[in-house]
């Protein structure tokens, strides 16, 4: 059984394995080298480094080989973990000012990732972390997706700015073609293509896209299964902010920005919840995930449109309250998971598109009506799959291939 994601099982341990940012690479190890190399003074002006960009390009991933390249501990902390002042400054303020635990004379980079969180889970946070990291005598990494925020005004003042850019398709292509070698898998070149472009910069979408396709007959696969990015807000980051972070009012508002209808998003969280919740938690969350989809049955069969906002607050705020006020919340990282059933539904889907058109093709042909060419379409199949038929009605590979597979 696969426990691994390909995300983690490939993430670059050093700087020439990271592809695409060269740039961000010489300013990051300028940086880190640069502090470890003095100590600080008052004549150092910037002890933090903002990593920021896109998601997917490699910030995260950059601040831990950065540890790696001068044999640092890291010490790594995500906005989720900034629920009050009194929990930042109990878990940030040690960590900057006690040594390495491991050895006193080992070094020591202080990461605080998606510092864009912060507000949405607690709005004494930002200040606590300028607070503390105005003291620290460690390197302190800070990635964002966003960080030209007002908010974060503070911040930039006190911080060096590394932007990572999109990377290139051919860049992001040439990953995931490394990776299926290394598997020992194949999928086709145009899908490769289509995956990489929709992808846009984000290599651990299009890597999660790869190893779910890996799943699947690439015979089957076309790119009209790979859905455009939404950059503002993805899933992955809705459901990090649903799982990990403190319900409040703004949790309502969370599946506003994803570009998703609510019942995928549904889909999303009952694939995931296990992964977050144990116990009593997994009964309250799947609890409140049912009732969602019963308001999600009566909006259909009674078309009751009022009824959506029901169902958005048992998928937002319901699930994310399912966590136990008394259990420390789950604030480590954690690999979300595309729901296999959305990939069964678009495959059935997929296989009757394929089936319409080549009946269509088939009953122009012969003149005869669409819908009598799809009623009979098994009798039909020893005839579609000749290849001299198959020809004369100019069917594509894809329609080629459905029809080789069984239909």
């Amino acid at each position: 059984m696969q426990t691994q994601t390909w995300v983690e099982k490939y993430r670059p341990k050093s700087f020439p394995e990271v592809k695409g940012q060269d740039e961000a690479i010489k300013k990051i190890k300028n940086f880190v080298n640069s502090f470890f190399l003095a100590a600080l003074t008052k004549a150092r002006k910037k002890n933090v480094l903002i990593l920021h960009g896109p998601p997917g390009t490699g910030k995260t991933t950059l601040a831990h080989v950065a540890a790696l390249d001068t044999n640092s501990e890291i010490f790594e902390l995500n906005a989720s973990d900034f629920r009050d002042r009194k929990k930042l400054d109990e878990v940030l303020k040690p960590a900057i000012e006690q040594q390495s635990l491991f050895s006193s004379n080992k070094q020591k980079i202080i990461l605080v990732d998606e510092v864009d969180g912060i507000s949405a889970v607690d709005r004494g946070g930002l200040q606590e972390l300028l607070d503390l990291i105005s003291t620290t005598t460690y390197p302190v990494i800070v990635t964002a997706n966003n960080i030209w925020d007002k908010k974060f005004s503070q911040l930039r003042q006190k911080s060096e700015l590394v932007q990572l850019k999109e990377i290139e398709y051919r860049v992001t292509k040439d990953i995931l073609i490394n990776i299926l070698k290394k598997e020992g898998l194949f999928i086709d070149n145009n899908i490769l293509t289509s995956i990489s472009i929709k992808a846009k910069g984000d290599i651990r979408a299009a890597i999660n896209d790869i190893q779910t396709l890996s799943k699947t007959d690439s015979k089957n696969i076309t790119s009209e299964m790979l859905d455009e990015r939404n950059k503002e807000k993805d899933i992955f980051n809705a459901l990090k902010l649903i799982f990990k972070g403190k319900p409040t009012p703004e949790t309502l508002r969370i599946f506003d920005e994803v570009n998703m209808p609510l019942d995928q998003i549904l889909l999303w969280l009952e694939e995931n919840i296990p992964s977050e919740y144990k116990n009593k938690e997994l009964y309250t969350a799947f609890d409140y995930l049912s009732k969602a989809d019963l308001f999600k049955g009566r909006i259909y069969k009674q078309q009751y449109w009022r009824f959506l906002i029901y169902e958005n607050i048992f998928l937002s705020y319901g699930i994310s309250s399912s966590k136990l006020s008394t259990k420390t919340p789950n604030t480590g990282f954690t690999s979300y998971k595309k729901p296999t059933r959305i990939l069964k539904i678009w495959m059935s889907n997929q296989k009757n598109a394929q089936k319409k058109t080549i009946a269509v093709k088939y009953a122009k042909y012969v003149h005869i009506g669409s819908k009598r060419a799809m009623s009979e379409f098994n009798t039909l199949k020893p005839i579609l799959q000749n290849p001299d038929v198959q020809k004369e009605l100019k069917l594509s590979e894809e329609e080629i291939t459905y029809l080789e597979n069984g239909a």
